[in-house]
C-alpha cells in the first residue's frame, strides 16, 4: 500500500475514537503551553536579571588590574583607557563601552558617619543602557559634567545619613599610594531601585572629580566596563579581548565578578530542565497510554489485515504515522493556543508585587523586576518542539511493533 494510503486510513482511524483523541492532543497541547510558557520567564528572568546586574556593576565584560579581583583597592588601576576602550569597541557583540572607578568610601556629615560603595562615572559616556542608576533617580538630576561636585544617593543611603539634595557632606578615600583623602560634595540627587542592598550602601560621584581626589592620570580608572548585546555572547567578547588586550589587564566575565549570581541563575535553570524532563515524560507516558489502548482494541482488526494481505512492515508504518498525525496536530494547536497568552505575558505581563515582599525581590545585590513578563530564545523554542515530536514519535514505537507482531489466526478468533 503506498504511503499517501496509509497516510489517510490513519488519519480516519484517530477519529474513530474521538473523545480519546482530544484527550491525547490536549495532553499535548497543554504540555507543550506550559513547557514553553515556564522556558520563556527563565529566559526573560534571567536575561533582565543579567543586564541589570552589568547596568549596575561593572558591565558583561569587564577589563581591570589582574589583582583587583581579589584585592579591590584604589591601588590596582588601569592605565590607558582610552586605547581599551577602543579595543573593546571594537569587538561586534559590544554596544557600549565606559570607564569607571568603584571602591568603598566613609561619607561624613555633622551628624552621622555612613561606610558605603561608590561608583564614579562619566555622565558623558553613561546612559540608561549602561548605568540603570540613572533612571532609578527619583529626585534631582544626573551630573552635569564629569567634575560636578555633586553626589547621588541611595533612597535609604540618604535617610541613614539624614541629608536631602543640597546638603553638604564629606566622603573619604583611600588614594593610590594608601593614603587617606576627602573632599566635599553636595548632594544633587536621590536613586530608589527598591533593592535594599543598592539603596542603602550606593552613591556615584564623577569621575573626574574622583580622579583629582585619589591622584589617579586622565586616562586611569579601576574598570572598563563594556556591554553587549545579548549575555549569551559575553565569553565569546571575553575570548577575544583576552587575546588581544595587553598581558597587564584582566578581562572577565560577569558571571566572573559575580559568582552567586551566576550560581543562583544556574541552580533555577537546572531545575526547570528537571521540571521540563518530568513533563515530557508525563506527556509521552499518556500518548503511549493511549496508543496502546488503541492497538489493543484493535488486534483483531489487525489480524485481519495480515489476513489479506497487509505486511507487519506496513502496520508499523500505519500506527508510526498515527502518532505522526497526533505530533502535527498538537503542535499546531499549541503553537495557536500559546501565542495569545504569550505576547500578553512578554508585553504587560503579571504584577507580583503583592505576592512578594519588595525586600525579598533581590538576588546577590540584584533586584528582581516585580512584573513577570516572558521572553524566549528562539533556540529554546526549537528544544521543545522538537522534543515533543520526538516523544511523541518514540511513544509510539512499541505499540506499533506490537501491531505488527499480532498473530492472525488468534487475532481473528477475538470477538
Amino acid at each position: 500500500m503506498k504511503g499517501s494510503s496509509l497516510a489517510t486510513m490513519a488519519w480516519r482511524n484517530l477519529w474513530r475514537n474521538r473523545r480519546r483523541t482530544y484527550i491525547t492532543l490536549s495532553a499535548i497541547v497543554f504540555g507543550v503551553f506550559l513547557a514553553v510558557i515556564m522556558m520563556a520567564m527563565q529566559d526573560r528572568n534571567w536575561a533582565d536579571m543579567i543586564r541589570l546586574a552589568a547596568r549596575l556593576g561593572a558591565g558583561h565584560v569587564t577589563i581591570q588590574h589582574p589583582e583587583y579581583l581579589d584585592t579591590p583597592t584604589l591601588t590596582r588601576t588601569v592605565q590607558g583607557t582610552d586605547t581599551l576602550k577602543r579595543l573593546a569597541a571594537d569587538d561586534p557583540h559590544v554596544i557600549g563601552v565606559v570607564e569607571r572607578i568603584t571602591g568603598f568610601t566613609m561619607l561624613a556629615t555633622a551628624r552621622e558617619n555612613v561606610g558605603a560603595g561608590f561608583i564614579a562615572v562619566s555622565p558623558e559616556q553613561e546612559d540608561d543602557e549602561t548605568l540603570s542608576l540613572i533612571e532609578a533617580i527619583v529626585d534631582g538630576e544626573f551630573f552635569g559634567s564629569s567634575t560636578d561636585g555633586g553626589i547621588i544617593l541611595g533612597e535609604k543611603l540618604a535617610s541613614n545619613l539624614d541629608v536631602e539634595l543640597g546638603s553638604k557632606l564629606v566622603y573619604t578615600l583611600t588614594d593610590k599610594e594608601g593614603e587617606i583623602v576627602s573632599a566635599l560634595a553636595r548632594v544633587s540627587g536621590i536613586v530608589r531601585t527598591g533593592s535594599p542592598s543598592v539603596d542603602a550602601g550606593i552613591c556615584l560621584l564623577p569621575i573626574d572629580a574622583v580622579r583629582e581626589v585619589v591622584g589617579f592620570a586622565p586616562d586611569e580608572a579601576i574598570q572598563i566596563a563594556a556591554f553587549v548585546d545579548d549575555q549569551r555572547a559575553s565569553d565569546a567578547a571575553v575570548a577575544a579581548l583576552g587575546a588581544a588586550a595587553p598581558a597587564d589587564v584582566a578581562v572577565l566575565a560577569w558571571h566572573e565578578l559575580q559568582p552567586d549570581l551566576a550560581v543562583f541563575i544556574a541552580m533555577k535553570v537546572g531545575g526547570a530542565k528537571v521540571m521540563m524532563l518530568v513533563l515530557a515524560v508525563l506527556v509521552a507516558a499518556g500518548i503511549f497510554n493511549t496508543l496502546f489502548v488503541s492497538v489493543m482494541e484493535r488486534l483483531r482488526e489487525f489480524g485481519i489485515m495480515l489476513a489479506v494481505g497487509f505486511s507487519p512492515g506496513q502496520l508499523f508504518r500505519l500506527i508510526m504515522i498515527e502518532s505522526a498525525w497526533l505530533a502535527v496536530i498538537g503542535l499546531t494547536a499549541a503553537a495557536a493556543v500559546t501565542i495569545g497568552p504569550y505576547l500578553y505575558l512578554a508585553s504587560t505581563g503579571i504584577d507580583i508585587s503583592g505576592l512578594i515582599p519588595a525586600d525579598q525581590m533581590e538576588v546577590a545585590g540584584v533586584g528582581m523586576s516585580t512584573v513577570m513578563r516572558v521572553g524566549i530564545y528562539g533556540e529554546n523554542v526549537a528544544l521543545i518542539g522538537i522534543s515533543a515530536l520526538v516523544a511523541i514519535l518514540l511513544s509510539g514505537v512499541y505499540p506499533a511493533w506490537r501491531a505488527g507482531q499480532a498473530d492472525p489466526v488468534e487475532t481473528i478468533r477475538l470477538v
